[in-house]
């Protein structure tokens, strides 16, 4: 008599981007999946997630002190404000696999010339995922931003 077995299957996209964890438990006689984990970009909550999350991160920029100063121009410069969001909503629903595709620059020239310190970079991370507290997004949703915050830190420090 055959016994029942679990399995553990992570499936990848065509970019090595994790797409699905699933766990499949089956017997002779039973077989079930249950999916474990979405894509990060439907644990954000695809683009209208994602774009409530940029639109209070971008927020809670202008009202942090320690990088104020950077973002409360754009106060000013409204349309410039709304390309950057947009960049932003792009980027991020791309790197976390969603349907879209980013044609903005690449992290090295946006950031060029701004010369961001260590110290700043690490307060646009706490924002970030105070907001995404602020969302109720899980432990693992968090961890998952923070991975692709920190891949992208040394493409930003001091440029």
């Amino acid at each position: 008599m055959l016994q029942s077995s679990n399995l553990y299957v992570c499936s990848f996209d065509k970019d090595a981007k994790l797409f699905d964890t699933i766990y499949a438990s089956y017997s002779p006689f039973t077989f079930k999946i249950i999916i474990m984990t979405k894509i990060l970009f439907d644990r954000l909550g695809g683009i209208t997630g994602i774009t409530t999350i940029v639109d209070d991160v971008v927020e809670a920029h202008m009202n942090n002190p320690a990088i104020s100063a950077r973002f409360l121009p754009y106060k000013e410069q409204p349309e410039r404000l709304a390309v950057i969001k947009q960049h932003t909503i792009d980027f991020f629903s791309a790197g976390s696999g969603g349907p879209v595709t980013y044609s903005g620059r690449d992290m090295p020239t946006t950031h060029k010339g701004m010369n961001i310190s260590p110290t700043e970079y690490m307060h646009v991370v706490d924002d970030i995922l105070k907001v995404l507290d602020k969302h109720n997004a899980d432990d693992e949703t968090k961890k998952d931003v923070l991975a692709i915050l920190w891949s992208l830190k040394d493409m930003i420090i001091s440029k």
